[in-house]
């Protein structure tokens, strides 16, 4: 059950780097985010009240609730979205497995927690893959290329999920479990899209082209909230930490739809880089994913769980 688990959780997170890549155009990247939210917030709220499992939280919760979804559910993605006009979409994925690397530095600056030997060698084993996966293109940049710009919005928005994961779990903690953040945090998201889209004076309309809409469908019922549905469910089996791993394996769905679909061209400092960034997040996960992947909790919806850590 945890191996079908880990399987679903990587080749939907695999495959919406792509999905990201398909809305592109001419709809604003604020407007298509806004809609996956407003879809995936409403599939939360319907799911949770048939479940029975809707709950009353306080007003002042909502202080949490509103800096996860401005994290997780808003300011990554709009630095996401964007990083995608610039680079391949599988290359984007790839940096963003430096999340872990992300939430390691954030546990020390916020929390005083301080990393191990072997973490600080898999961020700077990951750091140097970025390094090689972008040689290439950064190259290029003088000559009018956009592979910085994509680069710096793509650590923009993995270092803004890291910060989300921090908020992830008081904000649990404020709704008696993780759904029901979740619920409201997209909620808030969409909400502060909405902001966005209107002061920016963009419309509000999504595109009506089946590529579009099935993107828009797959993002939001899939991506969002079966996708953190069941990383819940792992999380409640073996912990946050060796769920995580996901990070680690959904990129190479990713590079593999780049390459077939997007026409992504493997450099030799790439074949290089993305390696690496993959084997820094092995040597920061490994030996705690592989103490055992069981370990059964009560119910994957318990308020201690924290998504992407």
């Amino acid at each position: 059950m945890n191996a079908s688990l880990f399987t679903v959780v990587v080749f939907i997170w695999g495959l919406t780097w792509y999905a990201i890549k398909l809305q592109l155009g001419p709809v604003p990247a604020e407007t298509s985010i806004f809609w996956r939210f407003l879809v995936a917030s409403a599939i939360m709220w319907i799911g949770l009240a048939v479940a029975g499992r809707l709950k009353r939280v306080p007003l002042r919760a909502h202080l949490w609730f509103a800096a996860l979804g401005l994290a997780l559910f808003c300011g990554n993605f709009l630095f996401f979205y964007n990083a995608e006009k610039f680079v391949a979409s599988g290359v984007v994925s790839v940096v963003f497995a430096m999340a872990s690397a992300f939430n390691v530095f954030n546990q020390w600056l916020f929390n005083g927690v301080r990393p191990t030997a072997r973490t600080v060698l898999g961020a700077l084993i990951g750091v140097a893959g970025v390094a090689f996966l972008f040689a290439d293109q950064l190259a290029a940049t003088a000559a009018g290329g956009g592979s910085a710009l994509g680069l710096l919005l793509t650590i923009g928005g993995t270092y803004c999920f890291s910060l989300g994961n921090l908020a992830s779990r008081p904000a649990a903690k404020a709704a008696g479990d993780l759904p029901n953040a979740i619920a409201r945090a997209m909620t808030w998201g969409a909400a502060m899209l909405a902001v966005v889209v209107a002061a920016r004076g963009l419309s509000f309309a999504p595109s009506t082209e089946p590529v579009y809409v099935g993107a828009l469908l797959y993002l939001a019922a899939i991506g969002s909230a079966v996708g953190f549905l069941v990383y819940l469910a792992l999380v409640a089996r073996v912990g946050p930490e060796r769920a995580a791993y996901t990070t680690v394996l959904s990129p190479v769905i990713a590079l593999a739809v780049s390459w077939l679909l997007e026409g992504y061209q493997w450099s030799p400092w790439a074949l290089i880089g993305a390696p690496l960034i993959l084997v820094g997040n092995v040597v920061i996960f490994l030996p705690k994913f592989g103490r055992g992947m069981v370990r059964d909790q009560p119910s994957p919806f318990q308020a201690e769980a924290a998504p992407g850590e």
